[in-house]
């Protein structure tokens, strides 16, 4: 699976959103280890930067061009990128802050995961964590439903996931036991995506930057009648408004957990 900087950040801004909101909640006044989990392209460890000026801060992400992105975008001595398994990296020392932007929903086993993400930080640290949780919407049914069927099965069945992201009342049960506290919610982002130059369809642009990108790896030349299909069950789904932009309500899952003192 590799990812497309520039596709996924066309829609930097409807993406940024939910990180520049998670990040205001993070009750820390000072840090000196900081890590982002999944850091992609670099957009949100700016943030991190900016608002711990003498933290030295670790990101992690598994893809190349993302890194690669994340070290052209950012210079900054205090930042370091590294390539990562996020399931299974870990820093030298525990740190005040572990931050993973629109990432681990990726990864299953989250009773192993969050634990041993909250095994990471230092007394009193922050996870600080948001993930997607609109695997239910048509945005995201489609794919799978199209997957699934006949004429996909053989190519893409394979890739077809349960909802990867549990409920909210789930991570505050397995964080409560293993932290000081726990706030967890849920916000829905109403996104009105622009209409596009090139004709394509906004929901259809923004997914396929991100959770069509395995899809996109396994289908090959397969990718363009893939992505027809999927383009007739979303103009259906998101009808365009009439500048041709699209309204796409987004479900994001947010968590902040404090280590014990």
């Amino acid at each position: 699976m590799t990812w497309d900087p520039s596709q996924y950040l066309q829609y930097a801004g409807e993406r940024l959103r939910p990180a520049v909101d998670l990040l205001a909640r993070v009750p820390l006044e000072r840090a000196r280890m900081i890590v982002d989990l999944g850091c992609g392209a670099g957009n949100v460890t700016r943030f991190l930067a900016e608002r711990w000026p003498g933290a030295a801060i670790t990101g992690v992400d598994n893809d190349p061009a993302m890194l690669e992105r994340a070290r052209s975008a950012l210079d900054d001595p205090r930042v370091a990128f590294v390539a990562g398994d996020l399931a299974t990296w870990t820093p030298p020392a525990p740190v005040d802050l572990v931050y993973s932007n629109a990432a681990l929903h990726w990864i299953g086993d989250h009773d192993r995961v969050f634990a041993r993400l909250v095994g990471m930080l230092a007394p009193a640290g922050v996870l600080a964590v948001q993930m997607p949780r609109n695997f239910g919407e048509p945005s995201h049914r489609a794919v799978a439903e199209l997957a699934a069927s006949e004429r996909w099965r053989s190519r893409v069945g394979a890739l077809v996931r349960a909802a990867p992201v549990d409920p909210p009342e789930a991570y505050l049960r397995r964080l409560a036991p293993l932290c000081a506290s726990v706030d967890v919610w849920e916000t829905i982002y109403l996104q009105r995506l622009a209409a596009r130059e090139d004709g394509e369809h906004p929901v259809v642009a923004f997914v396929s930057g991100t959770w069509l990108v395995p899809y996109f790896a396994a289908l090959g030349d397969a990718r363009a009648a893939f992505l027809d299909d999927y383009r007739a069950a979303i103009e259906r789904a998101y009808p365009r408004e009439a500048d041709g932009s699209a309204l796409f309500p987004f479900r994001r899952l947010f968590i902040v957990a404090t280590a014990r003192a």
